[in-house]
C-alpha cells in the first residue's frame, strides 16, 4: 500500500484526490467543520491549480510515477510469491477495495492478507492512516478473512542494505555534504503520537533517550534510519545532515529543506546530494520538489552541482526486502 496520486493532470481530478487526501482527519488534525472550511474553502482552491501544473511536469505516458513505481514493485514481488500480490493507495486509485476483490476474486476462500505499507517510519499522517483505512475497510465489508500488518521497519537490515545501494554510487564521487530529506509532519503530530504523553520534544536529546514513545515517534526513527546509513557507508560527520520538506507552516518539524537548500551554499557547502529515505518511490516529492524545485534554489543560491539520488523504486535488493518483510510477518 502507498499513499496514492490524482487519476491524471485534470485540474478536477487533482482536486478530487486533495479533497480525499486532505480531509484525512489524521493528516489535518482538526474538528471536521474546521477542516471542512479549510480544505474546501481554502486549501482546495488556492491550492489546486499549482498541484495539477506540478503534477503535470513529472507525470509520464504511463501515468503517475508513484502508481506506476508500486505497481512495477508489484510485479517483482509477485515472482517470489505463489500467492497473489495487489496493490491499493490509501487515496485515489487502486482503492483498498479493488486490492481486497481481486484477492478474493483469486481466492475466494481468502483466510488472509498481509499488508505491506509502503511507508518504513511510523507517522499517524502516513503509516497509521494507511493501516487503519485498511482495517477500516475490512470491517465495514465483515470479510472473514484475517488482516495482519507489517510493521514500521526503518532499521530492518534489508531496507537499509537496499537504501544504503542506492546511496553508495552517488558517495563514490566528488560531493561536499549528503542531505537525508525527510517529508515533514506537524510538531503536534509527534506528541500526539507519543504513548507515554511526556516524551516526544520535551529536551533536545528525547530521541536519543530510551523510551517506549520511540515505536510511535516519526523524528526518532529518521534519525535511527540516518544513522544505520552512515554507518554502513561509512559517511563522516561533517558530511551529512538531515532535514524535512513539504512543510506548510513553521510548526513543523525543523530544520526545513526549503532553507536549508538556500543556506548551504552560503555555509561552504557547493556540491550536494539528496536522498529522501521516507518515500520508497518516486513521487511528486521527490522529483518535482526536490529533484526540479530544490535544484533550482540550490543553484541560485551559489551552489555548483546538485543531484536528488532516486528512491528504491523496484531496486532489487529492495525487493527482496520486501519479500523478506512480507515472509517475516506474525500471524
Amino acid at each position: 500500500m502507498n499513499l496514492g496520486s490524482p487519476d491524471s493532470t485534470e485540474l478536477n481530478d487533482v482536486k478530487r484526490y486533495l479533497t480525499q487526501f486532505l480531509m484525512d482527519g489524521r493528516v489535518i488534525d482538526v474538528p471536521y467543520l474546521v477542516r471542512t472550511f479549510l480544505v474546501k474553502g481554502i486549501i482546495i482552491p488556492s491550492r489546486a491549480k499549482n498541484s495539477a501544473e506540478a503534477y503535470k511536469t513529472i507525470w509520464t505516458k504511463d501515468g503517475s510515477p508513484l502508481v506506476e513505481f508500486t505497481k512495477q514493485l508489484r510485479t517483482a514481488v509477485q515472482e517470489n510469491f505463489d500467492e497473489p500480490v495487489e496493490v491499493a493507495m490509501r487515496y485515489g486509485n487502486p482503492s483498498p477495495q479493488e486490492a481486497y476483490k481481486k484477492l478474493l476474486d483469486k481466492i475466494p476462500d481468502l483466510e488472509e492478507v498481509v499488508l505491506m505499507p509502503l511507508y518504513p517510519h511510523y507517522a499517524m499522517s502516513s503509516y497509521e492512516t494507511a493501516v487503519e483505512y485498511m482495517k477500516e475497510i475490512h470491517s465495514k465489508n465483515n470479510y472473514k478473512f484475517k488482516l495482519t500488518t507489517v510493521k514500521p521497519y526503518y532499521n530492518d537490515a534489508d531496507y537499509i542494505t537496499a537504501l544504503a545501494d542506492t546511496i553508495k554510487p552517488y558517495i563514490q564521487g566528488d560531493y561536499d555534504k549528503l542531505l537525508f530529506s525527510y517529508h515533514g509532519i506537524p510538531e503536534r503530530h509527534i506528541r500526539k503520537s507519543d504513548i507515554t504523553k511526556g516524551h516526544c520534544l520535551s529536551s533536545g536529546n528525547c530521541c536519543e533517550v530510551d523510551s517506549p514513545a520511540h515505536d510511535y515517534c516519526y523524528r526518532h526513527q529518521v534519525r535511527v534510519t540516518t544513522k544505520l546509513i552512515v554507518e554502513k557507508l561509512n559517511i563522516p560527520e561533517e558530511k551529512y545532515e538531515i532535514s524535512f520538506q513539504s512543510r506548510l507552516n513553521n510548526k513543523w518539524l525543523k530544520p526545513f529543506t526549503d532553507i536549508r537548500l538556500e543556506e548551504m551554499p552560503k555555509e561552504g557547502t557547493k556540491k550536494l546530494l539528496v536522498v529522501c529515505p521516507a518515500f520508497v518511490s518516486d513521487c511528486l516529492e521527490t522529483l518535482e520538489e526536490i529533484a526540479e524545485r530544490g535544484k533550482e534554489s540550490f543553484m541560485n543560491a551559489g551552489g555548483k552541482t546538485y543531484a536528488m539520488i532516486p528512491c528504491m523504486n523496484t531496486n532489487p535488493l529492495w525487493v527482496s526486502a520486501v519479500t523478506t518483510l512480507i515472509k517475516s510477518v506474525e500471524s
